[in-house]
């Protein structure tokens, strides 16, 4: 619960630096709101700035995959244009927060199976929705250990109401 309430105050963070002077965030890749690195493939982090995508690029990403729908309260005017400049492919799920789907779960798999091993860098509004989702590709997809993946999963927050029922093990 602890890791649910940080995330809620960082996005408020998110916020406050894209809707006034302040700037709160980070030079540095791990200075994105929820940062977490899963392997040398996946990298999660909630909404990049565009001075922070600069950071991605140079960090050798070159696929972004966003489930956070346009227009959110801490969303980029026009990632998909961002990202092109930058020479990223980009990749759009909007996933609404109120009721992710299994299409939603699908297409991002197929979006995952499209990196290769190419390095992909996978961002929401916070990386609640992230990090629910790559739970669940490691567990399903990767099987990996389930434990290792739900402690990556619980560093960002313990998931509640409809994502409960998301991350759950299918029959």
């Amino acid at each position: 619960m602890r890791n649910t309430l940080r995330t809620v105050i960082g996005f408020l963070g998110t916020l406050i630096t894209r809707y006034t002077p302040l700037d709160l965030s980070r030079a540095t890749l791990s200075g994105i709101f929820n940062y977490l690195p899963i392997n040398d493939s996946i990298t999660t982090s909630g909404q990049p700035t565009e001075a922070q995508f600069r950071l991605v690029q140079g960090a050798g990403f070159r696929r972004v995959i966003n489930l956070a729908p346009h227009g959110g309260e801490n969303a980029l005017p026009d990632e998909a244009a961002t990202l092109g400049e930058l020479g990223i492919e980009y990749t759009y799920i909007p996933v609404d927060f109120q009721a992710p789907t299994e299409d939603d779960f699908q297409r991002f798999c197929h979006a995952m199976a499209e990196s290769g091993s190419e390095p992909v860098w996978v961002h929401c509004a916070a990386n609640m929705r992230v990090s629910a989702f790559v739970y669940r590709y490691r567990r399903d997809v990767l099987h990996e250990d389930t434990e290792a993946a739900a402690r990556d999963l619980h560093q960002i927050w313990e998931p509640f109401g409809v994502w409960k029922g998301f991350v759950a093990p299918r029959a």
